[in-house]
């Protein structure tokens, strides 16, 4: 009892130090103090508190805050470190808060460190280029790399901790950033209580860190690359993030919800024999993210997978949660003695690619075990596949036995999935006690199957120890219920919406016409200014929600800035109009627009052509067609024209005043954009969702004709067209 009073009055009996500079150097025990709206930028890059020494307790006092920048400055544009640590043992960092720096805090070689209570916010970020429309493939991630500090470089990070042991981090919170908690060449460390959410990277990112105990942590909504019912990529985004030999970890009662993917496990580069340059005499036999241990944690709504686990070795996944992740539960390609123990999948792989979908699903499975678990409503139960391989000739592959054998699928209870058990190519696998009930189709085993196996005599299965070694106090799993479903994955330029910040999401969009709902639904805006004055705008209640309406005055191209206020919080959204009336011709095409165009144009002033008037170009035809987007109600579609091999061609008239002007279009497929008959954009090939940008510049101020041509051959499509000043 007298120890923990001591330790209570501790931080008070410390000295006081008062922050007001770069370069501030600690190398005592103390309070820091940072008077409210002090900004301090770390100018030569190196941290602007330095905590140097040995066995020091350094506390921020209630309401101290270091801030590296502004509150308006972009999370793109920020730099440097906040707190800088290096080889200082047995520290304590508590109650530290930091935002407005590339790097909040920054340890290395700091054996026995404590972080207690660390508020992270508002620290680097990306600007996500992908929008509610379209994926930008330039927002993926590239995690493949770290052993020069890429991750903290290019990405940032809440709390970057290095090649450090036994360090313990509990009760840190981070937001309003891209990356929470890095662990790099971090060894027996426990890191529990934490919430590291609504981020737009990694919740915990760990490089080639082992023998460390991570639970009871919420790791939620990390994630990009997602729009609902429109795609689904995650771009490498995700709860926990596993690369490079991180082994023998325990991750138990952690909450990994909403991710890119809920946890992403990667053998690396290095283990694949992939690096450039290979470490002298490295062996890839068994090399990978080997024998960790998930227990009891959430993996639940992902953009893609729940559980990502690849090329890797004796990993255990016992008692978890996988509930309608977008692709599949576990993605397991080219993993080998794994254990897959008493899980519940229930309503995987409603977007998933292909055959890969539903609850488990692993490519060149060896020796992997799936037994006791839960599979409801999942477009497929298990899926196991052996098919031919480039990877059998790299270095991991000839070292690594790829027959897909050895497998076990037994005791598990199936209840109205697609497909119970599906088996491609060179699969041996031992089904058996398995209980089915209202499948669409029990076992699906190709011609190409080596065996199924129905044994009497069967493998003794052993049961994983019900609970691992475990820390924290809280329950994340399951503490963020009423967000349940991938719907609720909300995304802005900076990343996913918090669900309590206010917020102006675009509930609608037409030329003339823009709609915001205002969020959350207890919050009230009020106007504060709209520029330039003239655009009519209007705050009104719909269903007991609040909405902001604004519309061009007149035809043409308009621009708007409109400022609302929620309680003490300022809103902005920017947005541009341009009103006119587009005359739409949609059409099958027979011919190949790419080796006929002039034949595939006739049909567009055919009969046949059905022809509307839209006041804005942003066709989402998706997985559809033209009668899916039900534009005019009056004129019925012409039964010939269905989702595939059909053509667009829009055209338009409209003023606009001098100076260069911008065209970007999003198309899938082919797309052509001329004007005044002179093509600003060729794109004519069958491609994915891609964007296309093409200038012109007038003179005077002048009438424009401008033509949009647009041909679909198969799958997803859409035709979206942007016209904005070059320089805006």
């Amino acid at each position: 009892m007298w120890i923990a009073l001591l330790l209570s009055l501790l931080p008070q009996d410390l000295p006081e130090v008062v922050v007001t500079q770069d370069d501030t150097v600690i190398q005592k025990s103390c309070r820091i103090r940072i008077e409210p709206g002090t900004v301090i930028a770390d100018v030569n890059q190196n941290g602007v508190i330095q905590i140097q020494g040995d066995d020091l307790t350094v506390v921020f006092t209630h309401g101290s805050g270091l801030r590296g920048a502004h509150h308006g400055v972009a999370l793109d544009q920020l730099q440097g470190i906040g707190i800088r640590i290096n080889g200082s043992k047995r520290l304590t960092l508590r109650g530290a808060r930091v935002s407005g720096y590339r790097c909040g805090i920054w340890a290395t070689e700091a054996n026995h460190l404590r972080v207690e209570g660390a508020y992270l916010s508002r620290n680097y970020a990306q600007k996500l280029r992908s929008t509610p429309q379209a994926e930008d493939t330039a927002d993926w991630l590239w995690p493949h790399d770290n052993d020069k500090h890429q991750w903290r470089t290019n990405y940032g990070a809440g709390l970057y901790i290095e090649r450090s042991q036994d360090v313990l981090i509990h009760d840190v919170t981070a937001r309003e950033q891209q990356n929470g908690i890095v662990l790099d060449r971090v060894v027996r460390s426990r890191v529990f209580d934490n919430d590291c959410s609504f981020l737009s990277g990694w919740g915990l990112a760990m490089w080639r860190s082992t023998d460390n105990i991570i639970s009871r942590n919420a790791f939620d909504f990390c994630i990009r690359g997602y729009s609902h019912g429109i795609y689904n990529r995650g771009q490498d985004s995700a709860g926990i993030l596993l690369f490079e030999q991180c082994s023998r970890n325990v991750f138990a009662q952690n909450s990994a919800t909403h991710g890119g993917d809920g946890l992403f496990g990667f053998a690396g580069r290095e283990a694949l024999g992939d690096a450039q340059p290979m470490p002298a005499g490295f062996n890839t036999k068994r090399a990978g993210c080997n024998d960790n241990f998930f227990y009891g944690n959430d993996f639940s709504y992902a953009a893609a997978h729940g559980l990502e686990l690849t090329f890797s070795f004796g990993n255990t996944m016992f008692q978890n949660k996988f509930t309608g992740n977008a692709i599949c539960g576990i993605w397991g390609g080219f993993s080998q003695d794994t254990r897959i123990f008493g899980n519940t999948f229930e309503a995987n792989g409603e977007r998933g690619y292909g055959l890969e979908r539903g609850g488990v699903n692993i490519d060149r499975s060896r020796n992997n075990w799936v037994v006791g678990n839960q599979f409801h409503s999942n477009k497929c139960g298990i899926h196991y596949w052996g098919l031919a391989t480039s990877f059998e000739e790299k270095p991991w592959g000839m070292e690594n036995n790829l027959l897909a054998h050895g497998n076990v699928i037994s005791s598990n209870v199936f209840q109205n999935n697609d497909t119970a058990v599906h088996l491609r190519g060179n699969v041996e696998a031992a089904v058996w006690n398995n209980q089915f009930s209202g499948e669409g189709k029990t076992i699906d085993a190709d011609n190409s199957l080596q065996q199924v196996l129905y044994p009497i005599d069967h493998p003794q299965v052993d049961w994983p120890q019900k609970e691992p070694p475990m820390f924290g106090k809280r329950q994340p799993v399951g503490a963020r219920a009423q967000l349940a479903g991938r719907e609720n994955i909300i995304m802005g330029v900076w990343g996913p919406w918090d669900h309590q910040s206010p917020l102006l999401r675009t509930w609608e969009r037409t030329g003339s016409r823009h709609l915001y709902r205002v969020e959350p639904a207890t919050a009230t805006a009020q106007m504060v200014a709209i520029e330039p004055a003239g655009i009519p705008t209007q705050l009104f209640e719909d269903g007991g929600r609040q909405f902001l309406v604004v519309e061009a005055p007149q035809t043409g191209f308009h621009q708007y800035l409109c400022t609302l206020k929620v309680g003490e919080q300022e809103l902005r959204v920017a947005g541009e109009f341009l009103s006119t009336e587009w005359e739409v011709r949609m059409f099958a095409t027979p011919q190949d627009p790419r080796e006929q165009p002039e034949a595939w144009l006739k049909q567009a002033f055919s009969d046949d052509a059905w022809v509307v008037k839209l006041d804005h170009l942003h066709l989402a035809y998706g997985g559809g067609g033209p009668k899916d987007l039900k534009l005019d109600a009056a004129t019925a579609v012409p039964a010939n024209l269905g989702s595939d091999y059909f053509g667009t061609r829009a055209q338009t008239t409209l003023q606009l005043p001098a100076g260069e002007w911008q065209i970007t279009m999003l198309s899938d497929d082919g797309i052509r954009v001329l004007v005044d008959g002179k093509i600003v954009i060729d794109n004519w090939t069958w491609h994915a969702p891609t964007e296309d940008i093409g200038s012109f510049e007038l003179k005077h101020a002048q009438d424009v004709e401008i033509v949009v041509e647009h041909f679909e051959l198969n799958g997803y499509s859409v035709l979206e067209f942007e016209l904005a000043p070059a320089d805006a």
